[in-house]
């Protein structure tokens, strides 16, 4: 029978408040919008809080934007300077987070490796998740430590891993713990589990790695209509103010315009969904 620890106000500045924006539950647009949000900085093991995140994307915002005014003092430059600005801190994040999650990835076979390793000594699975914990570099071995630290705290390993694969994004991790936790339910021969799944890591590390050859051109296609059209607008507003206000004066101009925005983002949003899509088969 557990027992449950009653919430004292005297100890209350011992734990750390985690800030987030989003509840996780995704009942409606800004929800999802938010929780989206935080998992990304999660993600990005990036030490930071995501109002800190808010901050500099505010005012990567603002210095654009002010260095675009005193430029050309122009009001729809500045809106441009301004929008990049914000889109900086947060690219910066999402390359960040990719890197992690790459290296990560790299890791994990290796780290199965060992996992199995230690079993074959006779050690239990805590025991052995432990030591494996201590020997991974970072940026894995930050997370399994973690777990390691509940599981000095006296809760099972089924349960220190929960949240392994939402910190870290990784869809292998959650197979790892998928596997752990059924063995420790059902039992059996656990460095043939932990081999089988070594193989299974590799396999799909060298799948990922054809998708993305095989996906490179679409990938590269999805980038150019991202970021092409904003780049081409800039230019010409940066080269001449008055362009997208003559552009926009003329009943033409502004039907054409609004149809290519249009269907820019039409074509992005179709292209970033095949994109998903095949990453998650």
């Amino acid at each position: 029978m557990s027992t449950q620890i009653e919430p004292r106000p005297e100890f209350a500045g011992i734990l750390r408040t985690q800030e987030t924006f989003g509840t996780g539950e995704g009942r409606d647009f800004n929800d999802r919008l938010n929780s989206s949000f935080d998992k990304i900085l999660l993600q990005s093991g990036l030490d930071i809080s995501p109002s800190t995140l808010l901050m500099l994307v505010l005012l990567g915002g603002v210095t654009l934007g002010g260095i675009a005014y005193v430029i050309q003092e122009n009001f729809l430059t500045t809106a441009v300077g301004f929008m990049a600005g914000m889109l900086l801190p947060l690219l910066i994040i999402l390359f960040v987070r990719n890197q992690r999650q790459s290296k990560m990835m790299s890791q994990l076979p290796e780290m199965v490796d060992e996992l199995g390793r230690a079993a074959r000594t006779g050690r239990s699975i805590d025991q052995c998740f432990r030591l494996v914990a201590e020997d991974t570099p970072a940026p894995l071995g930050d997370e399994l430590r973690l777990c390691s630290s509940k599981l000095d705290l006296g809760i099972n390993l089924r349960q220190a891993l929960d949240g392994l694969p939402e910190r870290t994004g990784l869809v292998s991790l959650n197979i790892l713990t998928m596997a752990l936790g059924v063995h420790m339910v059902t039992g059996g021969d656990l460095v043939a589990v932990l081999e089988r799944l070594s193989r299974t890591l590799r396999e799909r590390i060298h799948y990922l790695g054809r998708l993305r050859a095989a996906t490179s051109a679409s990938r590269a296609t999805a980038i150019l209509m991202i970021a092409l059209p904003p780049a081409i607008l800039a230019f010409f507003l940066f080269r001449d103010p008055g362009y997208f206000t003559n552009l926009m004066a003329s009943g033409w101009g502004r039907a054409i315009t609004l149809t290519a925005i249009a269907l820019d983002i039409i074509g992005v949003i179709w292209v970033l969904r095949i994109l998903n899509r095949s990453a998650q088969t």
